[in-house]
């Protein structure tokens, strides 16, 4: 995984954690709030509920109270209920339906204190009939609202109850009233948005909430007398309830509303990461592939910047030390080039002395021939003639190999096959040679003088590595291939001669080593300074015994 993915991969986490921890707390807090307002509506709701049976219950209270007072103060009442007057009967059996009327009333029944109902509102045909647990059930919820299911004429009634008493003549008396309570009414109590109202009675259907469901329950005593034998009281209840539906629509809304902004948020983070990274990692491989192609051949590297960030400042950094390293390789190539220079004027002063002693004695013997014996000095000049011409052109050849240690090169294209042939018909008599020379082999940039010369060494010094060996062969190759600068034409010189240890290739390019005798050692020195003119390559593949290959790599002609 390369840098730049890494810190993509650092941005993207370091923007989505905290987004994706920000998003799921902010959503959970939401549900947490809106769940709890939903359960407050509930509740609220409950409670007004619970308020308004109490408020009509309390009404009819007020009015039952009302209709006491009126009863014990009147006459008909206390003749037809205590001295049971005929004539008196007919007006209390239409009493409670009047009265019932005329206070509001759904539900009215004037009893005695054993339970026969003496006049009855809603049922006037009920007079006589026992009904004690009406007044019983009533007196047990005391001032609670009750809830009482009564017979009429058509069907039953459903009323909420209260109970009064009153005496006449010493006598106790009951009254039961109440007002209808509709169930419809109940369910039409969902003003606060999507409540809902049920009355459960005992023995009816049985409401299941489902789980999605917030619910509420109120409680209120329950008798019901419309059914035949003895009742039994029992418990209704008023049920709240929320269907959750309006709020997991809300969640839905809330979550794609969430997961809207996540992903916006997201794909501008994705978008800043990637321009971060690539604002921070281009820079540095623009760094790394300039800090590649240093070496203390190549310090040209310019790394001039106008950032003024961290980045500019690695890359000032980077140019300085480069700036150092180049002035260091000057002064050290200078170093060098004044101790080549000395040992090279060594050589050049032993190699001279030993060309001019000989010349020295000759004269030295000649001088005391003529001042000895004048007539003999032609014949011992004939005989040390020999010697004269031979340390002459030891001279010359002397001067014309030290003469080949700085040529001019001259820049233009050159085709190396055609270097590689003439130098193959003239060094042929040297050792066996064999060509491997591939076809369309782009031109270089050089010197054939230059080029030449460099094949002459590495060719000699292969056919050298041969020692005569049987079937020893010098193999000289070019092909073109690619590298991260570009096409570079390569040519290789190999034998499978003796090759060299590493402690000999360690000192092969130092100047003046040499292992063959009478060598002057600076063949490869020639060589590896002529490559390096040529903006050229040099790497060396040896094995004792199994032979060596040099290999030259010189870059492609540019067309400008």
């Amino acid at each position: 995984m390369t840098f730049r993915t890494r810190l993509f991969l650092a941005f993207l986490a370091v923007l989505l954690i905290p987004l994706g921890v920000l998003a799921f707390g902010v959503r959970r807090e939401v549900n947490r709030r809106l769940t709890a307002e939903y359960d407050r509506r509930v509740r609220a709701l409950a409670g007004v509920i619970e308020d308004d049976l109490r408020r009509q219950s309390g009404d009819v209270a007020g009015r039952l109270a009302a209709l006491r007072d009126q009863l014990a103060a009147e006459n008909r009442f206390r003749l037809a209920a205590v001295q049971d007057d005929p004539a008196a009967r007919g007006w209390l059996l239409d009493y409670a339906g009047g009265a019932m009327r005329l206070a509001g009333l759904a539900l009215l029944q004037v009893q005695d204190s054993a339970g026969r109902i003496l006049s009855s509102g809603q049922f006037r045909n009920e007079f006589d009939r026992e009904e004690p647990a009406l007044p019983a059930f009533l007196a047990a919820a005391r001032d609670s609202v009750a809830l009482v299911r009564v017979r009429t004429a058509e069907t039953g009634l459903l009323a909420l109850a209260r109970l009064d008493s009153l005496r006449v003549g010493g006598r106790p008396f009951t009254l039961v009233g109440g007002a209808a309570l509709d169930p419809a009414r109940l369910a039409r109590a969902d003003s606060a948005g999507g409540l809902a109202v049920s009355l459960l009675l005992p023995g009816g259907d049985t409401l299941r909430a489902a789980a999605s469901e917030v619910v509420a329950e109120i409680g209120v005593p329950y008798l019901d007398l419309s059914r035949e034998g003895a009742p039994a009281a029992d418990t209704a209840r008023v049920v709240v309830t929320q269907s959750l539906a309006p709020l997991d629509a809300l969640r839905r809304s809330v979550d794609a509303w969430f997961l809207a902004a996540l992903g916006l948020t997201a794909a501008a983070a994705v978008l800043a990461a990637a321009w971060l990274s690539r604002r921070i990692g281009e820079p540095l491989a623009e760094l790394a592939r300039k800090t590649e192609t240093i070496d203390l051949d190549r310090l040209d590297a310019d790394f001039a910047t106008d950032r003024r960030d961290e980045v500019g400042a690695l890359s000032r950094l980077l140019g300085e030390m480069t700036g150092r390293l180049r002035q260091s390789t000057v002064r050290l190539r200078e170093a060098e080039r004044r101790a080549t220079l000395g040992d090279v004027a060594r050589q050049v002063n032993h190699d001279v002395k030993n060309g001019l002693a000989p010349i020295r004695h000759v004269l030295r013997h000649l001088s005391r021939v003529a001042a000895e014996e004048p007539a003999s000095l032609p014949a011992v000049f004939e005989e040390r003639r020999g010697t004269l011409e031979s340390s002459v052109l030891y001279l010359e050849t002397l001067a014309r190999n030290y003469a080949r240690l700085t040529p001019p090169i001259e820049r233009r294209a050159c085709d190396v096959n055609a270097v590689v042939r003439e130098l193959a018909r003239m060094a042929e008599s040297r050792a066996p040679l064999r060509l491997e020379l591939a076809p369309d082999l782009p031109a270089v940039t050089g010197d054939e003088l230059a080029i030449r010369r460099v094949l002459e060494n590495l060719v000699g010094n292969a056919a050298d590595g041969l020692d005569g060996r049987p079937g020893g062969t010098v193999t000289i190759a070019t092909a073109a291939e690619r590298d991260r600068a570009g096409t570079v034409v390569r040519v290789s010189v190999a034998d499978n001669g003796r090759g060299m240890t590493r402690a000999e290739l360690d000192q092969a390019f130092d100047d003046f080593y040499t292992t063959k005798e009478g060598g002057t050692g600076l063949g490869l020195t020639i060589v590896r300074r002529l490559i390096q003119d040529l903006g050229g390559r040099l790497r060396v593949e040896t094995e004792p015994g199994a032979g060596t290959r040099v290999i030259v790599e010189l870059p492609e002609r540019s067309p400008s």
